[in-house]
């Protein structure tokens, strides 16, 4: 897979061009990024369209032996957190119930902390019939995007839409089943890593999170 995009804000500028016709036809959509990758990408989404920007905070349980690998995932929005378990990975790993709690415990742990650190004392958006287009900076296995999903659903929106500049083909099936419309312009056969698709694809520090979010798309 070669390079798509200059970075993760160039990825942003491309979707929200991807989504015009759905947010023209839309009521008062918002935009809800998984941080820390997927703020970048919304802000220009956000700002495009002047929608309200928020996060969704989400979290991976990893199996222990092999951390990279979804056993499950947890997705913070305002009080509701939802947790996504996998029971055939879970199953095929060998992994203990009592294993898999304490990841869950340790996991909650961490979700809420960030949950805390990223947006501290911002009012929680309302949800109820409104467009929400979720935003990552690509999908691998899209686990925490499906946790994210269910957590949004919870709000009562008129409509779930996904938007992410790559994904697996697996992955953007599964996503693709659970919303109203995934934008994802790049889904490769020979996917190995979100990172691929871009030039430039650095960590992104919670500082310049928090900023984003402080400054919103204006």
């Amino acid at each position: 897979m070669i390079s798509r995009y200059d970075d993760r804000a160039d990825a942003g500028r491309r979707l929200a061009e991807l989504l015009a016709d759905r947010v023209a036809a839309s009521r008062r959509p918002v935009v809800l990024a998984l941080p820390r990758g997927g703020v970048p990408v919304a802000v220009p989404i956000a700002r495009r369209y002047g929608a309200e920007l928020d996060i969704v905070v989400v979290r991976k349980l990893g199996v222990p032996i092999q951390p990279e690998l979804a056993m499950g995932a947890l997705a913070r929005l305002g009080d509701r957190v939802e947790e996504l378990r996998n029971d055939e990975v879970i199953t095929t790993a060998g992994v203990a119930e009592e294993t898999y709690r304490e990841v869950l415990r340790a996991e909650r742990a961490e979700l809420d902390a960030r949950h805390r650190q990223l947006r501290r004392d911002r009012p929680e958006l309302d949800l109820r019939d409104r467009t929400v287009i979720v935003v990552d900076d690509g999908l691998a296995t899209g686990s925490t995007m499906l946790a994210a999903i269910e957590a949004v659903r919870r709000g009562g929106p008129a409509a779930i839409v996904v938007a992410v500049p790559v994904a697996s083909p697996p992955a953007a099936e599964r996503v693709r089943q659970r919303v109203d419309q995934l934008v994802c312009p790049e889904v490769p056969a020979a996917f190995r890593a979100v990172g691929q698709a871009y030039r430039r694809f650095d960590p992104v520090p919670t500082a310049d999170v928090r900023r984003m979010l402080t400054e919103g798309p204006s």
